[in-house]
């Protein structure tokens, strides 16, 4: 059955930036479908409540505090992934931080930890887990963009680079990775409105209207909307999707 496609059993889906809001999303939504978990990030607290929801749909989750930024430290945790659940099968990289500072405003440290944080740690992450897919025979990577890497936005500069800049990793890594049966795949949505968003949302209504104004379905994101997209991008019903950016975001880059 078609439906039978859109399952993860017996996989084991690794998700960066894995302590809260979308992170907490995906993990939900892979868990649900069958797989197992492991949650990626610097917050040991965050990443133990999310691992707890998991464990309560009956699926296995290994929290593992770690900075994106230290290739070292992710190259361990994928070897402790494989030993100790048998393999990786999927990595969402999610982890990432925003700036809403103007170009004359920004500090170059501030810029750099972005670039940092949203390109450098997507490379680092998908780095140290593809030769786990490859022993696995393949697998599926999905970066998380946003529909900033195709539309311009004033005071975004610095988070637009970055996430241009993981779209177009995505395409390039697709020629590479694709030969190992390794998928990659950028996931760019609109403003999804979770616990980390919630307050700017409310403090900023006339930026946020704007987008509302512009985006034929009439409303902001919100994280259910995104888990049919990342099922398809985690699983055999997108296995011949590779190097797209998928756009979900209520029709906004339609225009």
């Amino acid at each position: 059955m078609i439906l039978d496609r859109f399952r993860l059993d017996n996989r084991v889906a690794v998700i960066t930036g894995g302590g809260g809001g979308l992170g907490t999303l995906a993990a939900l939504t892979f868990a649900g479908a069958g797989a197992d978990i492991v949650l990626l990030g610097r917050n040991e607290v965050n990443l133990e409540a999310t691992a707890n929801e998991v464990r309560a749909l009956g699926r296995t989750a290994l929290p593992i505090t770690v900075d994106v930024t230290d290739g070292a430290a992710l190259a361990a945790a994928a070897e402790r992934i494989e030993a100790e659940l048998g393999g990786i099968d999927i990595l969402f990289n999610n982890a990432g931080i925003t700036s809403t500072k103007t170009l004359r405003d920004i500090p170059p440290e501030e810029w750099q930890a972005l670039l940092d944080v949203n390109v450098t740690g997507s490379y680092l992450a998908i780095r140290a887990v593809t030769p786990a897919l490859i022993r696995r025979g393949g697998g599926r990577i999905i970066n998380m963009g946003s529909i900033l890497s195709a539309r311009g936005m004033a005071n975004r500069v610095a988070y637009s680079t970055t996430k241009a800049a993981v779209a177009n990793m995505a395409a390039a890594l697709a020629f590479e990775l694709g030969p190992h049966g390794i998928t990659v795949n950028t996931l760019a949505p609109t403003v999804i409105v979770t616990d980390l968003n919630r307050e700017a949302v409310r403090t900023q209504p006339e930026l946020y209207e704007a987008i509302v104004k512009r985006t034929p379905l009439g409303r902001l994101g919100e994280p259910d909307d995104l888990s049919g997209a990342l099922l398809l991008l985690a699983s055999d019903a997108g296995r011949y999707m590779t190097g797209q950016t998928l756009f979900v975001d209520g029709g906004y880059t339609a225009g």
